[in-house]
């Protein structure tokens, strides 16, 4: 996420609302600004919250994502040519996960990439990021005979995640199965990172296998005027098997757990993806063709550029984005490092941080010591993530 500038009057603009604004006030959200949206924060109990993802399910209001439609007889090489992934090699009705980057090779948002037919795909992005990355691709877009549409807002996204989300849509009434829109898929055969068409209450809708809480799940894109119904059905089918309406509040913390990355902590414009471990990603080796920003990630940043790990801690005092990372005591305890995101683990009951350190400190096994208000709190490197699903 990252803050919206403001205008040069110097007054913010007014907060966006989701299509489903008065649906979740109506389920007991608290709001707060996020990417220049007001966004579900909770609706009670952000432990509780977390823990339904973990258990049962939970349903997320995050219609603040931007979505933009691209289509055209060029629309794969246009896409190629735009972004790191190697789009032109996505098979219909499948997702991929890549970036949008600067010559320099920094990252100007992580995205998701749907194809949803030979020359159409559905491009999302964060919400923060939503007018660097429209600017972006309008400008890569010169040249090819492609069109890029905003869509971000026509549609609302609803995502239900947690081991009993198929189960939930099995039994949500009014959604339906549709040959013609499937793409050769079933909720109970859609592969992960994959998308189908399905019908409800007589209006077309994309469902995604994919998620941001570690969790399998499923990500809902309808047209705005459906979702407050879609999310009513939803939550009828849900409430008895366990699932919770949660906010972004534990949203962070299932991700953190998960090991994903959040833009404008471990993602940013001054940092290359191969420090946030995700050089596989940008390019892939398979790519031949030429990209924004290719030349500088094949170059890679400078040796001595920190790295992002995992840092796991005892007792319960976690630390925080902005806290040092420092050496022992006993290595001098100097500064060796920054936590960009970190929490008190509600699945794990310990601490845990993503940090960017010095290369000299970031094999696993590495003891460090985490500066929590004053106090050197002991913790270690480990490999990520730091919560894996059981299968």
């Amino acid at each position: 996420m990252t803050d919206p500038a403001l205008p040069a009057d110097g007054v913010p603009a007014p907060l966006r609302r989701s299509p489903l604004h008065d649906a979740t006030s109506a389920s007991g959200a608290s709001f707060t600004d996020f990417g220049g949206w007001d966004m579900p924060l909770r609706y009670g109990s952000d432990l509780a919250e977390h823990h339904a993802v973990r258990q049962a399910a939970g349903l997320f209001d995050i219609s603040h994502m931007a979505e933009f439609g691209v289509s055209g007889p060029q629309a794969a090489e246009f896409l190629d040519a735009a972004l790191a992934a190697d789009v032109s090699a996505i098979a219909v009705s499948r997702a991929k996960y890549t970036m949008i980057l600067a010559e320099d090779g920094g990252v100007i948002d992580d995205l998701i990439v749907y194809r949803n037919a030979e020359a159409e795909y559905l491009v999302v992005a964060n919400a923060g990021n939503h007018d660097a990355v429209a600017q972006a691709l309008l400008e890569r877009l010169q040249g090819f005979d492609a069109t890029l549409a905003d869509a971000t807002e026509a549609l609302a996204l609803i995502a239900v995640q947690g081991p009993l989300a198929r189960q939930i849509l099995h039994a949500t009434a009014g959604l339906e199965h549709d040959d013609d829109k499937a793409m050769g898929h079933t909720l109970d055969t859609l592969p992960y990172y994959a998308i189908m068409g399905a019908v409800f209450a007589g209006r077309p809708l994309l469902i995604a296998r994919t998620g941001y809480t570690g969790e399998d799940g499923f990500e809902l894109y309808v047209d705005a005027a459906t979702a407050p119904l879609l999310w009513s059905a939803l939550l009828e089918a849900g409430t008895p098997l366990g699932l919770l309406p949660a906010g972004l509040a534990a949203r962070d913390t299932l991700r953190l757990e998960a090991g994903m990355p959040l833009y404008g902590h471990e993602l940013g414009r001054d940092i290359q993806p191969a420090q946030a471990g995700l050089g596989r990603i940008a390019p892939p080796a398979s790519k031949a063709v030429d990209f924004v920003g290719r030349a500088a990630v094949e170059a890679g940043p400078a040796a001595d550029s920190r790295v992002l790990v995992g840092l796991a801690a005892e007792g319960r005092r976690a630390g925080r984005a902005g806290y040092a990372v420092l050496a022992p005591e006993g290595e001098g305890g100097a500064a060796v490092g920054e936590i960009t995101s970190g929490a008190l683990s509600p699945t794990l009951g310990h601490p845990i941080a993503l940090a960017f350190v010095d290369p000299a400190v970031a094999a696993v096994g590495q003891v460090l010591d985490l500066d929590v208000r004053g106090s050197r709190i002991p913790a270690r490197v480990v490999a990520l993530p730091f919560y894996t699903r059981k299968k």
